[in-house]
Formats: structure tokens, C-alpha cells, sequence
């Protein structure tokens, strides 16, 4: 099933089941009125709203126009978000810009990263920054929601404790990253708040691309209407979701509505090395750092600019037939004070 959260006069809106196409909604008030109350009572609720979405399938039920701009992110504040970094290819190519080496533990041991979940952007909403010198970056991800998580998890309980998929956009301030990181605390004012996909949803809606632990689609990124990447989410992800959770949840539990994302979706070029941008027959990047980055390593400076105020970035995935799976993010950058 396809859940959402459509904006009231509430700061966590209302819960809705969404059809498989994404055009038609139905309030799940009756059962839970909002996702994070779904999740807390999910072995009671679940099978309900799954009822409820065969019933709109069906069109047995009164339903409403669903309009992905009148979407908050599924879980507009959650207990936490956790956000991993399982691409090692990504954090080899953003370390190289620091001039750091890659640690042999990285390819190991996942590295996450506790981020802000007390205001999540909407999907549709703007990207406010206070200024354009603080190298604003978007990065493509998925991301799942838990229920509960017992501290020092298994795998197979980890796998087991998986409720939703969704995308999100985990916005970056790169020219604050090095004085941050060279504290030794990791982020905090480059990491403002993330957005997430208008629509979360439950594996068995991804088929067989969602295999228990990856995604296997490709990211859809796009820059000012321009294709800018397309990385294949199952490919070059060195740690699947149910290694993050369990590490997540290595000395404490994890609450239900506990989000963790799998970090920056990226591939390899087919030699091995960095990939290639789309219009050189690759598949592109799901930040731009990363292109910065190639961009240095093959001519000795960064030729593309971080996002400027007025820049829009669309993030989305589609389904074997070429149909939106999550919906899409679609953010303008806006500045802070209009």
C-alpha cells in the first residue's frame, strides 16, 4: 500500500491511503490519524489500511483527488532519523574533494550520522538557505521507516522490523562541512532539514526490485529540467538497509517511526573508477559534489556551481513501466527572509 500525509491545520496532518497510481486518496482517520500513530499500533493497523487500499483500488470507497503538492513528508517530525553513508563510492569521491584517504573500515563498518527530524521540508516546498556561499547541495537517497527495533538487533530482525520505502532529498551545506567535521562532533549546521517523497510505501508495492535489503531502480535526478543522474539504487550499495538498522540499533533500540537512510545513491563508472555524467553515457550522480569532484580529478578544478537561489532539483523513481513509484520531490531554493 501507498501511504502520505496531506497538510491540516495540524503539525503532523493527516494520514491518507494513496492509489497505486498516485491520482486518488482516501483519509485512514477511521484507523490512525496520522502515520506516526499507524506505526506505534502497526500489527493492529496495518492490515487495515491494507483493506482500505484494495477497497480504493476497487473504487468501493469515496475518495479524493490526491494532489502531491498538498503532501508533507510522510513523517513531517519523527522520533529519529539516522542517516547511513552505504555507497562507498560516494564517500570515497567526497573525501578525495577533502584530500582525505578512505579508511579500510568504511568498507566494513557503515558510517550514519544522526540527522535533524524535528521539521522536515515538504516534498513540494522550497529549500531555504541563507546563503549561496554555504554550497548548497542536494543528495538523492532512500530511505526506510521501522517499527521497533530491540537494541543489539539481528539481521534477520533488522530485516523483519522494515515497514515503509520512501526517497528523500538530504539537503547539504558543503562549504560548512570541513570547519564541522574538524571539530570531531560530525555535522550539524551543514545538515538542515531533509525532505522526503509525498509518498511512502510498503516493499510488496516495489515488486521484485525491492529484493529484502535494495532497491533495484534507478534514482532520477534532475537540475533546472536537465537530466542529471540516474544511478541504479541496488548497484554499488556496499551495506543494504537491514546491515544499517542493525547497526543503528548495535547499543540502543530504535523507537517505531525511526527513519534510516542509505545516504547518496551512487555508481561506479564501468572501468571501476568515477562515473561518467549523463551526457557522456553514464549514469550521472545523485549530488553534485560528486561531479565537482570528477570534475577536479580530471581537470584540475570543479567547472560546476552548487545550487543557487532560484535552482529547482527533482528527485524520483519509477517502476519497470515507467510509472512514479513515491511521487516526486520537486524543491526551488529559496533565500531565508524571502
Amino acid at each position: 500500500m501507498k501511504l502520505a500525509t496531506l497538510k491540516d491545520r495540524t503539525r503532523d496532518g493527516m494520514l491518507v491511503v494513496v492509489s497505486r497510481d498516485l491520482t486518488r486518496c482516501v483519509s485512514a482517520r477511521p484507523f490512525a490519524p496520522t502515520l506516526q500513530a499507524a506505526l506505534d499500533d502497526w500489527e493492529h493497523v496495518a492490515p487495515r489500511l491494507a483493506d482500505l487500499a484494495h477497497d480504493l483500488e476497487l473504487g468501493a470507497v469515496p475518495a479524493q483527488r490526491f494532489h502531491e503538492h498538498d503532501a508533507l513528508s510522510p513523517l513531517p517530525r519523527a522520533y529519529q532519523w539516522a542517516d547511513g553513508s552505504a555507497y562507498v563510492n560516494h564517500v570515497a569521491l567526497v573525501r578525495k574533494a577533502r584530500g582525505a584517504d578512505l579508511p579500510d573500515s568504511f568498507r566494513t563498518d557503515p558510517l550514519m550520522y544522526q540527522g535533524g527530524s524535528d521539521c522536515f521540508l515538504a516534498p513540494r516546498g522550497p529549500i531555504v538557505a541563507v546563503s549561496e556561499d554555504h554550497g548548497i547541495d542536494l543528495e538523492a537517497e532512500i530511505a526506510v521507516v521501522t517499527g521497533d527495533v530491540p537494541m543489539g538487533a539481528s539481521r534477520e530482525e533488522a530485516a523483519a522490523a522494515i515497514r515503509l520505502v520512501m526517497l528523500v532529498n538530504d539537503v547539504s551545506l558543503r562549504a560548512l562541512m570541513p570547519d564541522e567535521l574538524a571539530k570531531g562532533f560530525g555535522f550539524f549546521q551543514s545538515k538542515p532539514s531533509s525532505a522526503f517523497s509525498p509518498v511512502a510505501v510498503t516493499p510488496d508495492e516495489l515488486g521484485p526490485a525491492w529484493d529484502g535489503g535494495k532497491v533495484h531502480l534507478p534514482m532520477l535526478v534532475s537540475v533546472n529540467g536537465r537530466p542529471f543522474g540516474k544511478a541504479n539504487a541496488g548497484i554499488d550499495m556496499t551495506f543494504d538497509f537491514p546491515a544499517l538498522i542493525a547497526h543503528a540499533a548495535r547499543t540502543r533500540p530504535l523507537s517505531a517511526g525511526t527513519i534510516i537512510g542509505s545516504g547518496t545513491v551512487s555508481n561506479r563508472g564501468e572501468d571501476g573508477g568515477p562515473g561518467r555524467p549523463i551526457a557522456e553515457g553514464g549514469v550521472g550522480y545523485s549530488c553534485l559534489v560528486e561531479l565537482r569532484t570528477v570534475e577536479t580529478l580530471q581537470g584540475g578544478a570543479a567547472r560546476t556551481p552548487f545550487l543557487a537561489f532560484g535552482d529547482t532539483v527533482r528527485i524520483e523513481m519509477k517502476d519497470a513501466g515507467g510509472h512514479s513509484i513515491f511521487g516526486a520531490i520537486e524543491q526551488t531554493v529559496e533565500r531565508a527572509g524571502g
